[in-house]
C-alpha cells in the first residue's frame, strides 16, 4: 500500500501549538469536609494542589473564611469546588474576584444571607410620617439603628447587623409630572445617610414604591447607590399600580416575571462591578400581592431573596399572615418580620417574642 507523503516543512510550522497544563501547585481545591470527598482531597494534595476546608460551602460566609479564601486564591490559576454547595465554576471565580478587592459587608464576609440577622429602621429621611427612620437627624438615626440591633445580640449566635430600610420612591396621591403616582427622591438627597451608614458598618436597603412605573425602571434610577457594597433593594408591591389603578383604592401587586427581571439585573450589576452578594427584600402581607412568590428566582448566588411579612394588628392576625405567606411560598429560604410601634395590638412583639417566631426571621424591621 502506498504510504502518505511526510508533511512539508511549511505544514509543520502551521501546526497549532499545545500549551502545557498549569502546575497543580497553582490549583486551589475547596472541600466542605464531607467524608465522600476524602479520596479526591487526598489525590489533590498528593498532586501538589492546595486544599482549603470550607464547611459551609461558601468561602465568603464569614470574615475568617473570606480571609483564608483570599490568601489561597491569590495567584491561583484554577479554583475547584468539591460538591454542589460551591455552585458553578464561575461562581467561585466571582467570589475570588470580590475577595481580591478586600471589601466586606456589614457583619463580615461577602454573603448577606444566611448567617446574619438584620434589624432595621424603616422610613425615609427628613420626615417621621413614614416611619421611625426619619424621626431624628441622620447621625441619631445611625445610633438608633445600632440600639435596636443591640437588643437582639444576646438572642442569637449570628452577627446582628444594624440596618436602614430607606424609602427611596414614595407612593403619591397625585400623578405628578411623569404621571406615575410615585415621587422618586434624588440620589444626592439619600447619599449622606447611605454614606454615613457605610462608615458605621450599617447595611442599607432602598425601598421602592413605584406607582404606575415598574420596579426595574425605578431600581435603575439608583444604580449609582446600588453599586456600593452595603446597599440592597426592597420591592413593595402594595404600591405597584396597574395602568388605571389608584393608591388607597386597592392593594397593588406584581407578577413574578417583573420581580425576576430585577433579580437578573441586580445579579449582573454585582458581577460587572465585583460586588458582594446583595439582598432583595419582597414586601408582602397578602398572597395576591405576589401571586407567584414561590417562583422567585433564587438561582443567582449574587442575590439573596427574602420575603418580608408586613402584617400588622393583633398578634394572632400577624401570625396568621406569617403562616399563610409561608404556605404560599414554601421554597423561599429567607423571611422577614415587621414590628409596628403604633399599629400592632397590644404593641410590637418584644425582641424575645420576635426571635421565637418560627422560622426565626432573618430580617426584622421597625416602623
Amino acid at each position: 500500500m502506498r504510504q502518505p507523503p511526510p508533511p512539508l516543512e511549511s505544514d509543520r510550522d502551521e501546526l497549532p501549538s499545545t500549551a502545557p497544563p498549569p502546575p497543580l501547585e497553582s490549583t486551589v481545591v475547596l472541600s466542605t469536609g464531607d467524608p465522600a470527598q476524602t479520596a479526591a482531597v487526598g489525590t489533590a494534595r498528593a498532586a501538589g494542589a492546595q486544599v482549603l476546608l470550607v464547611p459551609s460551602g461558601d468561602p465568603g460566609a464569614t470574615s475568617e473564611s473570606l480571609s483564608a479564601f483570599a490568601d489561597a486564591a491569590e495567584g491561583a490559576t484554577s479554583l475547584v469546588g468539591l460538591g454542589e454547595e460551591f455552585g458553578e465554576p464561575d461562581s467561585l471565580d466571582w467570589r475570588a474576584q470580590v475577595a481580591a478587592t478586600g471589601v466586606e459587608l456589614p457583619g463580615g464576609g461577602l454573603t448577606t444571607l444566611p448567617g446574619k440577622t438584620y434589624v432595621a429602621l424603616y422610613g425615609t429621611p427628613s420626615t417621621g410620617a413614614l416611619g421611625v427612620l426619619g424621626e431624628q437627624p441622620i447621625e441619631q438615626t445611625i445610633t438608633r439603628a445600632q440600639e435596636h440591633a443591640s437588643w437582639y445580640e444576646p438572642l442569637t449566635d449570628e452577627p446582628v447587623v444594624p440596618t436602614l430600610e430607606i424609602i427611596a420612591t414614595v407612593a403619591a396621591e397625585e400623578a405628578g409630572p411623569d404621571g406615575n403616582y410615585s415621587n422618586e427622591l434624588p440620589v444626592e438627597q439619600l447619599r449622606p445617610l447611605v454614606e454615613l451608614a457605610a462608615e458605621n458598618d450599617v447595611y442599607v436597603v432602598l425601598d421602592l414604591q413605584p406607582g404606575r412605573s415598574d420596579f426595574l425602571a425605578q431600581a435603575q434610577i439608583y444604580e449609582e447607590l446600588l453599586r456600593l457594597p452595603h446597599v440592597g433593594l426592597a420591592l413593595d408591591p402594595e404600591w405597584r399600580l396597574g395602568p388605571d389603578e389608584m393608591h388607597m383604592v386597592r392593594i397593588g401587586s406584581v407578577e413574578i416575571d417583573e420581580v425576576n427581571r430585577v433579580v437578573d439585573w441586580m445579579a449582573e450589576l454585582v458581577r460587572e462591578h465585583d460586588l458582594p452578594q446583595k439582598m432583595l427584600v419582597l414586601h408582602q402581607f397578602q398572597i395576591r400581592m405576589i401571586p407567584g412568590a414561590d417562583d422567585a428566582d433564587r438561582s443567582r448566588p449574587e442575590v439573596a431573596v427574602l420575603i418580608h411579612a408586613d402584617g400588622q394588628g393583633p398578634h394572632g392576625s400577624k401570625m396568621d399572615t406569617w403562616t399563610a405567606l409561608q404556605n404560599h411560598a414554601p421554597n423561599i429560604e429567607h423571611w422577614g418580620w415587621k414590628n409596628f410601634y403604633d399599629e400592632d395590638v397590644p404593641g410590637p412583639f418584644t425582641p424575645e417574642a420576635t426571635m421565637q417566631v418560627e422560622p426565626t426571621p432573618d430580617f426584622i424591621s421597625y416602623q
